[in-house]
């Protein structure tokens, strides 16, 4: 009786090792076939840091779009 409650108190654990080994790997797949020969570097410019390299560019993101706002004025 003695090992059936220890058996129960050790299920949780194990559970959640396995599923951390499980995302930990998934992410290390995802990561190794993302298809990007360069991964890209920060480099400091005057003082600012910025990205350069990778598989992004600029135009691949979306724009915010233009919203109006209709409680406030905020004109400059």
């Amino acid at each position: 009786m003695a090992l059936a409650g220890r058996v129960t108190a050790v299920l949780p654990l194990v559970g959640a090792v396995a599923t951390a080994v499980a995302l930990t790997g998934a992410a290390f797949f995802t990561v190794a076939h993302a298809g990007c020969a360069e991964t890209g570097r920060f480099v400091e410019h005057e003082g600012v840091v910025k990205f350069e390299g990778g598989c992004m560019d600029g135009q691949d993101l979306p724009t915010v779009p233009k919203v109006e706002n209709a409680r406030y004025d905020v004109t400059p």
